[in-house]
């Protein structure tokens, strides 16, 4: 019988060309369905809710895909964590770059993409230096104003059309609005933790609006110019695009 089945799944994306598979690369999706493929001896498909670019990670995407296979749901992580162990070799028992960390059966009307009605974004700014955190996180050396950040980020919650936040090479959306619910930004040690809830994200979207952020947190900008970045709707007016490496799809939420 049929199962559908929704993964959640960890990543630290350094080594990988993005999410979405490619032929002849290496992404979170084609790892995936090559160890399903291998379990089930057939192909199998799954369903990705975010496609995160190249650098960047998740602590909680999900994917979704149906098959036929007789094994219980619940030991999927385990079966798959194994062999994505020492880099998809499988079975030494070490962490690979990928980690399953639940698997359940959904409805037959479920999909990880079509059923998602919103998502968090967490991006992780260090001034520390260290060379060890460098895939990990934005390393800025650069002091920053939170409180003038703050204020800047309270033009950017609420629903507005973030034209001005979108980089050129995603696929065509029917609108640019978008309702963004949430946007905090914490300091935590020598780190700036910024976590942004919304419906739905643009390509680049969060990356240019730390970019933005950053800005106005060094002084180049004024809180308010964030406004004007919104109404004129012009990829130019906004700042420059954080880089992947600070950025965590962080949780998605399901209707």
């Amino acid at each position: 019988m049929e199962k559908n089945i929704l993964l959640k799944i960890q990543y630290d994306g350094t080594n990988f060309r993005g999410w979405q598979r490619q032929p002849g690369q290496r992404t979170v999706q084609g790892e995936i369905e090559h160890v399903l493929q291998y379990l089930a001896g057939r192909e199998i498909s799954i369903n990705g809710t975010s496609r995160t670019d190249r650098g960047v990670h998740a602590l909680g995407q999900c994917a979704s895909f149906v098959w036929d296979f007789p094994l219980p749901t619940e030991k999927l992580p385990f079966i798959l964590n194994k062999r994505f162990g020492a880099g998809g070799i499988g079975r030494s028992g070490a962490p690979g770059d990928i980690r399953i960390l639940e698997a359940r059966e959904m409805p037959p009307d479920f999909h990880a993409r079509f059923s998602c009605r919103g998502k968090t974004y967490r991006y992780i700014i260090e001034r520390s230096g260290d060379i060890f955190r460098r895939n990990m996180a934005f390393q800025l050396a650069d002091s920053l104003d939170h409180a003038a950040m703050r204020e800047g980020a309270k033009f950017i919650v609420g629903t507005h059309d973030f034209k001005s936040f979108e980089a050129s090479g995603g696929n065509p959306r029917e609108t640019t609005v978008r309702t963004i619910s949430d946007l905090t930004i914490e300091e935590e040690g020598d780190r700036t933790v910024i976590e942004v809830t919304g419906d739905g994200f643009l390509y680049n979207m969060v990356r240019i609006m730390v970019g933005t952020l950053v800005e106005v947190g060094t002084g180049k900008r004024t809180p308010d110019q964030i406004r004007c970045i919104l109404d004129g709707r012009d990829r130019q007016l906004a700042g420059f695009t954080a880089p992947p490496q600070g950025l965590y799809l962080k949780e998605i939420y399901f209707k």
